[in-house]
């Protein structure tokens, strides 16, 4: 399911990118998408109970840090993610989201134990 939502991401980036003409964009929502997928695949991997909101912010943080195509990437991706997945944690998942997305620092949800490798 993960796999089809970040084609149809992909996609309509790539059509935002046509339609503005502005390969920045593209390239900043590209390198935004890989790493909010790195941030999911760390979240698995880490397995680490709490951490799912640290996880959340610096996905968004590190993609919109590249820049407006990166920021539209992970709001897409938060908001496809949340969408596709609602559970008792959405209204706080897309808060760690915005947190991370407008410049905050991802540590403030970084859980006490989890390696530092992450």
């Amino acid at each position: 399911m993960l796999k089809v939502s970040l084609l149809s991401v992909l996609l309509l980036l790539l059509t935002l990118t046509i339609a503005t003409a502005n390969g920045n964009f593209f390239s900043q929502a590209v390198g935004g998408t890989r790493d909010m997928v790195r941030a999911y695949q760390d979240m698995k991997e880490a397995n680490y109970i709490g951490a799912d909101k640290y996880f959340h912010a610096r996905g968004n943080y590190q993609a919109a840090q590249r820049g407006p195509g990166g920021r539209f990437a992970a709001a897409v991706i938060s908001n496809v993610r949340e969408i596709l997945r609602p559970g008792k944690d959405s209204a706080a998942d897309q808060e760690a989201n915005r947190h991370g997305r407008n410049g905050g620092d991802p540590n403030v949800y970084r859980p006490k134990g989890l390696p530092g490798k992450y």
